[in-house]
Formats: structure tokens, sequence, C-alpha cells
């Protein structure tokens, strides 16, 4: 298991969370117009917290080095937000479908994953449209990571779906290897796998969210072991491979509503 070296404040539910340089950026909740917490990567100290402009239901974030910018996925108006990190100027760009969750590409671009119409799409950092990759029937992609091969790890399963699967996605769009299958909570199965961080050598951190764990599987996707058990619903989780912390956001179900969230940062 990871060890827990830090808890960051519980508050409104977590919807992302990433790192750039000594920074660790948080997307919360539901209700505050500042929804970017800024964090020294270090001390964990908040040091600010960002406002977006016309920003709808949020669904993830993920900053990028090489064009010093952060995205946010806007379902309610189907479009992403383009944060610049050094004056907080944003701009927006249009998916044209509902975004559900963010990664980056081996080009420094924005891949989209749209779960609810099976695209996968990527977009440059201004968004233009690059790709748009669309899977099999059936199959809902709920997050997607590009590879170095070229490939695309994926997560495919809801709770309403009766296959919860991470992939390995071929660039025609084909299945090339599995993990998981119908729902269950052993070593082999999954509940709701929801979001993956995947290190230098392609080892997955995967979100189990309904079994309240998080994964770590091989890059022929075998089960390694459980990094974490979590008392609430983790959603999202972000690897700094350089400083070996894997950040995990947490969120609290009650009333068939999320009303609460935190963010645990592991050693790994």
């Amino acid at each position: 298991m990871g060890r827990v070296i830090q808890t960051l404040p519980v508050g409104e539910p977590v919807w992302g969370v990433t790192s750039l340089d000594n920074r660790l950026y948080v997307l919360r909740g539901n209700k505050s117009s500042e929804q970017i917490e800024v964090y020294d990567i270090d001390s964990y100290r908040l040091l600010r917290a960002l406002s977006v402009p016309g920003l709808g239901a949020k669904t993830d974030i993920v900053a990028c080095g090489h064009n010093r910018c952060a995205y946010i996925s806007d379902y309610t108006h189907q479009s992403v937000h383009r944060i610049a990190l050094s004056d907080a100027t944003v701009a927006c760009w249009p998916v044209n479908d509902p975004p559900i969750r963010l990664s980056l590409t081996y080009r420094h671009g924005v891949l989209v994953s749209c779960g609810k119409v099976r695209r996968i799409k990527e977009f440059t950092t201004y968004g233009q449209l690059l790709h748009v990759l669309t899977l099999p029937w059936g199959m809902l992609p709920w997050h997607a990571i590009q590879l170095s091969s070229g490939q695309f790890l994926v997560c495919v399963g809801h709770p309403s779906d009766q296959l919860h699967r991470v992939c390995l996605i071929g660039s025609d769009g084909s299945v090339v290897k599995s993990f998981g299958g119908p729902p269950g909570s052993g070593s082999q199965q999954m509940s709701g796998p929801a979001h993956m961080a995947v290190d230098r050598n392609d080892f997955a951190f995967v979100v189990d969210q309904n079994n309240c764990r998080v994964l770590l599987l091989s890059p022929v996707l075998a089960h390694v072991r459980d990094v974490l058990s979590l008392s609430w619903r983790p959603q999202r989780v972000h690897l700094d491979s350089d400083r070996g912390r894997l950040y995990v956001a947490d969120n609290e179900f009650k009333d068939e509503k999320f009303t609460a969230g935190q963010v645990f940062v592991v050693n790994v």
C-alpha cells in the first residue's frame, strides 16, 4: 500500500488535481466562484485561488509544462478552458461533444474523452481538432491516455454497464488487451474505473471508484497491487514522477450527490 504523507483540507468536491513545477492545482466543487486552488507543492500551503469566468460543470484539469497552461473540461458548454499560468488569462474552445476527462498527448496537445458518444478527440493547445478516434459500439471512454507506443489506455465502464475495464486501444480503435470485466471487488475486477495516471514505464494507477481504491496495473495490464484504500469515493488521480508522489482526489457521496472532497498525497 502507498503511504499517505499529507491530506489537503476538506472542502467542496474535487473534480481534478494536477501539478506543474512547484505548484499543485486543485479543481474544486459546485458552488465556489474561485474554482482552482493553488498550493505550494512542498509545504502544501494554499497560495491563492483562481476564477474561471463562464465555467460550467467542470470534469477535469491537466497542466502542460510545454505550453505553460492548464486546461479544464466544461461539460455544460461542451468546451475546454485554457488558462495561461503566467497571468491567468482564459481562452475557451469548443469540443462539440460533452467532455468527460482530459490528458496530454506527446505532441503537447490535449486528449479529450467524450464518453457519451464513444469518441476520443485530440486538439492543439488552441483548440484545433487534429484527430477523432471512435471506439466500438458499447465502449464508453471515461478517460484516455496516449502511450509512447501511440496506442491508448482507456477506462471503459460505468455503474450501469456490464463491463468495467481498462483497455489498451490501437490507433484504429481496436481493443488490443483489457483488464477487468463484469463489475466486482476482486483483484481481477473493478467497479467504475474513472481516471488514471501512467508512469514513464507505462504502469497505470487506476481509480476504482465504487470499490473506493486505487489499483496499480502493469504495462501488460496485470494487477500488481492495491495502492490505496479510501473511505469515500475516489474521483481523480495525478502522478508526479519526479517527486514520486501520487495525488488522489476523494469525494464524499451522500444522498445521491457529492458533498465534500479532499486530496491525499501518497508516496509511491
